[in-house]
């Protein structure tokens, strides 16, 4: 039984893939270069890219389960692909921007319902992960001033966010993927703790062995900053929910351990799994 793995080299298919492996199950991962390398040890490597539909026959020959990223301009050819294979189950990383109701476009949502809607309608069994606030979106934001200066810049220090290590979407989807009864469901999950963004610029300190500094800045200049690393809506987005959660817990969740069996990792446990990264 062959199990693939699309966007091994990500922050949550290296993880996935990874769990797979530790699970004793036969794994393939795909890359658009697999000469690249990056991809962890004992996994067959093919070449496949989501957006050539000509690649996909290969990469899932044989294929019963597959994990996949959102990605709407390859979710048909996708689909059909997986459908002529055979493939049983689909397991999507999505996101918790489906569920947001609104008035406005909202291109995240927009994005991830397309896919959810044509993994549904394809009648394979699947599994959809919805993250809300990726831990790994503070690389973006606040890698390179704490390299720099030491200095995080922040219009809502005391918003609160509930980040979720990459890990615990990763274990969600291993165990959707590995035990029974996960078809047809939809998990949300957000980190296991509210915290200001104060505290989370705080614990990257902590864990790197030095002080960063929060310094509050107008909206313009910190959607200057973010504008450097991040597309347009998506900073319209994060600020719009930061500023909205300024003194207000976030929305927290106990999915993972539910599902997996294990407490979820706390901000601290990533930051320290990612200190490297803010040196």
């Amino acid at each position: 039984m062959v199990m693939v793995v699309f966007g091994a080299r990500g922050n949550v298919g290296r993880h996935v893939a990874a769990g797979l492996l530790a699970a004793g199950e036969r794994v393939r991962v795909t890359g658009r270069d697999p000469e690249k390398g990056g991809f962890p040890a004992g996994a067959e490597v093919v070449a496949a890219d989501l957006e050539l539909p000509e690649t996909l026959p290969a990469a899932l020959e044989g294929a019963t389960k597959v994990f996949v990223y959102a990605l709407p301009d390859g979710v048909a050819g996708f689909v059909e692909a997986a459908r002529s294979a055979g493939v049983r189950q689909v397991v999507l990383l999505s996101s918790a921007a489906v569920l947001i109701e609104g008035s406005g476009p909202n291109p995240i949502a927009e994005h991830h319902r397309t896919v959810e809607s044509a993994v549904e309608d394809s009648g394979l069994d699947w599994t959809f992960i919805r993250p809300g606030m990726f831990a790994t979106n503070t690389l973006w934001w606040w890698r390179e001033p704490i390299r720099g200066d030491g200095v995080v810049r922040l219009p809502y220090p005391e918003a609160q966010t509930a980040p979720i290590h990459e890990k615990d979407m990763a274990a969600l989807a291993v165990t959707a993927l590995t035990e029974p009864g996960h078809e047809r469901q939809a998990y949300t999950v957000y980190g296991p703790e509210s915290l200001t963004l104060r505290r989370q610029v705080e614990h990257i300190g902590e864990a790197i062995g030095r002080p960063v500094a929060v310094e509050v800045v107008s909206d313009e200049e910190a959607r200057r900053e973010m504008a450097r690393t991040m597309p347009p809506f998506a900073v319209e987005v994060i600020m719009k929910q930061w500023a909205t959660r300024v003194d207000a817990p976030a929305q927290t969740s106990t999915v993972v351990e539910k599902v997996t069996g294990r407490p979820a990792h706390t901000f601290a446990e990533w930051a320290v799994d990612h200190a490297d990264d803010f040196r």
